[in-house]
Formats: C-alpha cells, sequence, structure tokens
C-alpha cells in the first residue's frame, strides 16, 4: 500500500499546488518525505480566530487512504477540540469504525474518500464551530461555553387557550 499512498498523495498536494482551497495552505514538511505534511491554516472569518495564521503538522499512515492521517497544531491553540498539546480532536480524524464509546456514527469517523481537502475543511469548519459536548481540552470546553455562546433564549410564555363562544341570536 506505501506506493499507492504516495502516489495518492503526491497527486492530492499537486492538486492542491495547481488549485489552491481558500482558508489553508499545504506543503511538505521535508521534499523527501511525502507522508509528512505541513499545513497553516487562516483563522476562518467572524470568529475569534479571524486574522490568525496556525500552523499545524498531518501524518499520514502508509496505508493511507485506509486510515487517517494525525493532525497536531504547531501553534499554540485554545479550542475545545484541540488538546492542550495541539492533537485535534475531530470526527473524521477517528479510526473508522463503530465509536467504543457510542458518541460517533461509523459514516462521521474517517473513510477513505477523504482528502486533505476535506480533512482541512472539516478543521477550519471546527474552529468556526466547536463540539464542546465532545471536547479535547475540557477548560477551553468550559470558557467556550461559559463565555463565548450566549445562552438559549427563555422558551415563549405559554399562551392560554381561549375559545369564544358565539350566540347568534334570530
Amino acid at each position: 500500500m506505501t506506493e499507492q499512498s504516495a502516489l495518492l498523495l503526491r497527486k492530492q498536494l499537486a492538486e492542491l499546488n495547481k488549485n489552491p482551497v481558500e482558508g489553508f495552505s499545504a506543503g511538505l514538511i521535508d521534499d523527501d518525505d511525502i507522508y509528512k505534511w505541513e499545513v497553516v491554516i487562516i483563522g476562518p472569518q467572524d470568529t475569534l480566530f479571524e486574522g490568525g495564521f496556525f500552523k499545524a503538522y498531518l501524518t499520514f499512515p502508509y496505508d493511507y487512504p485506509l486510515r487517517p492521517p494525525k493532525m497536531k497544531f504547531i501553534t499554540e491553540i485554545w479550542h475545545p477540540n484541540v488538546a492542550k498539546n495541539g492533537d485535534v480532536c475531530i470526527s473524521i480524524l477517528h479510526e473508522p469504525g463503530e465509536d467504543k464509546f457510542g458518541y460517533e456514527k461509523p459514516e462521521e469517523r474517517w473513510l477513505p474518500i477523504h482528502t486533505v481537502e476535506t480533512i482541512m475543511i472539516s478543521v477550519i469548519s471546527m474552529l468556526a464551530d466547536p463540539n464542546s459536548d465532545s471536547p479535547a481540552n475540557v477548560d477551553a470546553a468550559v470558557s467556550h461555553t461559559t463565555f463565548c455562546i450566549p445562552p438559549p433564549p427563555p422558551p415563549p410564555p405559554k399562551k392560554k387557550k381561549s375559545f369564544i363562544l358565539t350566540l347568534y341570536l334570530k
């Protein structure tokens, strides 16, 4: 699988160089190792990360695309789905199959159809919309839910049902 995975990664890198995707750039850490990539994410608009540049590494297994890469932010980032050591915790980067905790559906986890582009789009989306219900960084999740998310509005007051009885007299 090593030659096939290397060929697939070279093809994806060439495609990203030919047709860059808004929001990130990608390249190799070392030109001699197709399995180790460096990505720079531009903080999404209208988020706490807007205007920032965040460097991360993608490390691909030799049996890619059957198994997902690992992603680690090198730039320090405070986010519920990024562990304090920089490891990214997002469903599509979790090993394929059943979730032993029953939290994720198999189709939410890694599938061989994912590419560097789909991974990065998911990570950018994660930056904009954290999943504080399944945090890799509990402290960041608590501060996110406490300070960044306005509480839901109270439910509207219940309306009393009233019936109007109209009598017509002739």
